[in-house]
C-alpha cells in the first residue's frame, strides 16, 4: 500500500534530520522506491537550495527533481495566508504529495524548520498539513539546555495538540538528551505520552553538535585563502591565537578552528605546523581576522607545505569573529558523508527500527479531512473531462469560478449568454476568460431551432403552442438543460441568479426521473473535521411520505457509494428503534421497512435519534445490535424544515464545509445552487456534477 510518513519538530533546531536520514535508510531496506517531499521549506539566497532537499536527493540518489521535492517557500505561503487562501495551499499541498505517490511506495515527509514566523503558528501550519495528507507522524523533540520534566512537559503539549487536531502521533523521538539523564527522561515520556506512542531516545552526540569549516565560512562572510578543497571539516572546538606561540601550543585540542588576526604569522605557521606533528591535535581550519591578509612570502611559504587547512580571511575583529563562530548552528549538508553517515549509524544504535517501521507500514486511518474529500473529487472529476453547462454566464461568481475550472483542467465549460457583453462583465472584474471557455447566445445558436422543436415535440400533449416553445428556449435554463437532455452538455449548475423552481422545474419536464425513481431529492456532502457525511434531503422535498422517503434513502446512499463513502443509512426520527409513537415516528419507521425490501444489500437502520446514529457510545448505549448505531454516513432526515435547519446547524456551528446540494434522482446531472452561493460553492457543485455524469447518474 502507498503511504508515507510524517516527521516534524516541537521546536528549532530539534536534530530532525537526523531521524530523517534513518527512518529513510530503514525504508529502503523494505521498498524499492523511496520518495522525499517537503511541503514548506525557508526563503532560499539566490540560487541556493534547501539543504535537507540536496542532502536526500545526492546522499540517497533518488530519482526527482528538486522542484518536486517541496511544495511552497515560506514567503509564499505568508503570501496565501495573507489573502486568506490557507485551504488553497493546503490544496496544493495534497495535490503535490499525490503527484509524488503515483511514483514512489512510500514517502518521506519532514515539515518546516520553524525559522520565519512564531513557532506555535508554523507547528499549527505543519500539523494541519499532517492531518490533510493523512500521515502518521514522528514527533521530534530536543532535551538540549532544558530540564528533564520541562523537555517531557514540551512534548506532552505537542503530542495533545495533535490529537485535538487528528494527527495520529505514532513515535516521539526525544533528541540530544545527557547519557547520564536518559533513563530518567524515559520514565518522565512514559508518564505523560499515551501508551500505544512509542518513545525513542537518542543521547547527545557532540561530534553531531558540531559546524564544518564551511558553515564557519558562511556565517561570517569570509573568503577562502586556501583549501577550498577541505570545507567540509569538522571543528568540535574554537582556539583564539592571542598569546605567544609557545604558551598557544599547549591549549590546542583536537579538531579545532583557530580563530587570530592576519599579521600573526607566528600562530598561522605553528598551528600548520603543529596540524602535521605526531604530537599536536589535528587542526581543523584557520580564520584570519581585522581583513589581514597574511603577507605574500608567508603565504608562499604555506602554499609549499606538504599538508594544509582551510584559511578563512575575515573582515571581522577577532572578538566579534569569535563571537560569530560560537553561535554557528551546524547542519547535515549534502557532501559531509561522516557526518550523514553518524547520524544514520546514532538512529540504529539507539532506535528500535523495526518495531517503529513496522508500526509505521501497519497503520491505517479513517480521517477524511474536507481537503482530502475535495482533492479526490477534483482528481476523479480530471481523470475523465466532463462538459459541463452555466447558464447564469453575466454573474461574477460563476466567471470566478468557471475561469478556475478551465484554468485547472477540470472540465469543460460552456456559459450562456451575449459574447460582448459576459466578456466584458470578465474584464471588468478582472479575469482574463480562456478560449476553451465556450460561450453561446441561446437565440443565435446553430441549435437553437432543433431545441425549441425538440421541446415542442416533448410537451405539445399540454398543448403549448410553437411561440411557448421558441419563447421558452430562448431562456438560459430551458437552453441548458436541453444541451444536457441533447448530449451536447454532460451536466448544468444553475442557481446563482434563479430560482430553484426555474433551474429544476425543466429538468422535470423532459430530462425526467431515472427508471424506478419516482422522486427527485437532493444530499449535501458535510465535510466535517474528520470524516465526510451525506445529508439528505435538506433542499427539495418538503414533506415527504414513507415511500418518498425510502426513495430518498437509497438515492443518497447510492450518491455516497459513488462518490467512495460506504453507505451506512441512517432513518432519523426523534426517538430510537421501539421507544416511541406517533405518525412522524411511524412515517419513519414504515420507511426504513420500504428501504430494506428495496434494498437488502443496504446497511439501514431507523428510526434512530441523530446522536445515537453518529456517536458511537450513544449508539452502542441505544441500538447495541445496530450495524449503523453510532457510525452512520449517510443520515436521511424526515422532512425540510428538519434536514435544512440540521445542516445549516452543523455548518455553522463546527465549521464544516457543505458541498451541495446535489440533485439525485434525474437521468442526467442538472444541479441547483443557492443564489447566496460562493466562487468556492460554484465550483465543487459543477466537480461533483461532472462525477454525476461519468457516473451516469
Amino acid at each position: 500500500m502507498k503511504t508515507g510518513i510524517y516527521i516534524t519538530n516541537t521546536e528549532r533546531s530539534t536534530g530532525r534530520s537526523l531521524v530523517a536520514l534513518g527512518i529513510f535508510k530503514q525504508l529502503l531496506s523494505k521498498v524499492s522506491r523511496v520518495g522525499y517531499f517537503r511541503p514548506i521549506i525557508n526563503d532560499q539566497p539566490h540560487g541556493k537550495r534547501d539543504n535537507h532537499i540536496e542532502t536526500m536527493l545526492k546522499y540517497f540518489n533518488l530519482e526527482m527533481d528538486y522542484k518536486d521535492a517541496y511544495g511552497f517557500t515560506m514567503s509564499q505561503v505568508v503570501k496565501y495566508m495573507n489573502r486568506g487562501q490557507e485551504a488553497r495551499l493546503i490544496e496544493k499541498i495534497i495535490e503535490q504529495y499525490k503527484a509524488l505517490e503515483e511514483n514512489f511506495d512510500y514517502i518521506v515527509v519532514e515539515g518546516a524548520d520553524f525559522a520565519d514566523k512564531g513557532v506555535a503558528i508554523e507547528f499549527e501550519l505543519d500539523i494541519e498539513i499532517a492531518k490533510n495528507l493523512a500521515l502518521p507522524t514522528i514527533l521530534v523533540s530536543s532535551a538540549q539546555g532544558k530540564e528533564i520534566k520541562d523537555a517531557a512537559s514540551n512534548v506532552d503539549l505537542a503530542v495533545k495538540t495533535c490529537a485535538e487536531l487528528d494527527v495520529n502521533v505514532l513515535s516521539v523521538v526525544m533528541n540530544r538528551v545527557p547519557e547520564d539523564k536518559i533513563d530518567e527522561m524515559k520514565a518522565e515520556l512514559e508518564s505523560v505520552i499515551p501508551a500505544d506512542t512509542a518513545i525513542e531516545i537518542i543521547p547527545d552526540i557532540p561530534q553531531l553538535a558540531s559546524p564544518v569549516v564551511r558553515e564557519i565560512l558562511e556565517e561570517l562572510n569570509g573568503k577562502v585563502l586556501l583549501g577550498e578543497n577541505l570545507l567540509c571539516k569538522q571543528v568540535d572546538r574554537i582556539d583564539i591565537g592571542a598569546m605567544q606561540l609557545r604558551n598557544f601550543l599547549d591549549r590546542l585540542g583536537d579538531n579545532s578552528l583557530i580563530i587570530t588576526p592576519g599579521d600573526r604569522s607566528d600562530i598561522i605557521l605553528g598551528a600548520l605546523q603543529a596540524n602535521v606533528s605526531a604530537n599536536y591535535p589535528t587542526v581543523s581550519g584557520i580564520v584570519v581576522t581585522g581583513g589581514l591578509p597574511p603577507r605574500k612570502a608567508i603565504m608562499k611559504l604555506i602554499e609549499g607545505l606538504p599538508s594544509i587547512v582551510p584559511i578563512i580571511l575575515v573582515d571581522d575583529v577577532t572578538f566579534d569573529a569569535a563571537n560569530k563562530v560560537a553561535h554557528v548552528k551546524p547542519k547535515i549538508r549534502p557532501g559531509i558523508t561522516r557526518k550523514i553517515e553518524l547520524s544514520i549509524s546514532t538512529f540504529e544504535k539507539y532506535v528500535d527500527c523495526e518495531y517503529l517501521i513496522e508500526r509505521f507500514q501497519n497503520y491505517h486511518t479513517d480521517v477524511v479531512t474536507p481537503h482530502m474529500f475535495q482533492y479526490s473529487l477534483v482528481a476523479k472529476a480530471k481523470s475523465k473531462k466532463m462538459h459541463i453547462v452555466l447558464p447564469e454566464g453575466m454573474d461574477n461568481r460563476i466567471l470566478m469560478a468557471a475561469a478556475s475550472l478551465v484554468q485547472q483542467n477540470v472540465v469543460d465549460i460552456t456559459l450562456l449568454g451575449k459574447r460582448e457583453e459576459i466578456q466584458a462583465k470578465a474584464a471588468e472584474i478582472g479575469i482574463n476568460l480562456s478560449e476553451k471557455v465556450n460561450i453561446i447566445n441561446p437565440v443565435e445558436s446553430e441549435y437553437y431551432e432543433d431545441y425549441w422543436k425538440t421541446y415542442y415535440e416533448l410537451r405539445k400533449h399540454k398543448n403549448i403552442p410553437e411561440e411557448m416553445a421558441q419563447d421558452a428556449l430562448a431562456d438560459v435554463s430551458y437552453f441548458g438543460t436541453m444541451m444536457v437532455y441533447k448530449g451536447h452538455a454532460d451536466g448544468m449548475v444553475s442557481g446563482a441568479a434563479h430560482t430553484t423552481a426555474h433551474t429544476i422545474i425543466p429538468a422535470l419536464q423532459f430530462v425526467k426521473t431515472r427508471p424506478g425513481v419516482s422522486t427527485v431529492s437532493s444530499c449535501f456532502f458535510m465535510c466535517l473535521d474528520d470524516h465526510v457525511s451525506v445529508f439528505g434531503d435538506c433542499a427539495v422535498n418538503v414533506s415527504p411520505t414513507a415511500d418518498q422517503l425510502a426513495e430518498i434513502a437509497i438515492s443518497s446512499a447510492e450518491s455516497a457509494k459513488a462518490f467512495g463513502i460506504e453507505p451506512k443509512v441512517a432513518m432519523l426520527s426523534y426517538s430510537s428503534g421501539t421507544s416511541g409513537t406517533g405518525a412522524e415516528v411511524d412515517k419513519v419507521r414504515a420507511a426504513t421497512e420500504k428501504a430494506k425490501q428495496l434494498r437488502p444489500d443496504l446497511k439501514i437502520e431507523g428510526p434512530i435519534q441523530y446522536d445515537a446514529a453518529v456517536d458511537p457510545s450513544v449508539g452502542k448505549s441505544k441500538m447495541p445490535d445496530s450495524e449503523v448505531a453510532g457510525q452512520a454516513t449517510v443520515l436521511v432526515f424526515p422532512d425540510l424544515n428538519t434536514g435544512n435547519n440540521t445542516y445549516k446547524a452543523v455548518q455553522r456551528e463546527t465549521g464544516a464545509l457543505a458541498i451541495g446540494p446535489m440533485l439525485q434522482g434525474l437521468n442526467k446531472p442538472v444541479n441547483d445552487l443557492s443564489r447566496g452561493c460562493t466562487v468556492d460553492d460554484i465550483f465543487n457543485t459543477v466537480v461533483i456534477t461532472a462525477i454525476q455524469a461519468q457516473e451516469g447518474f
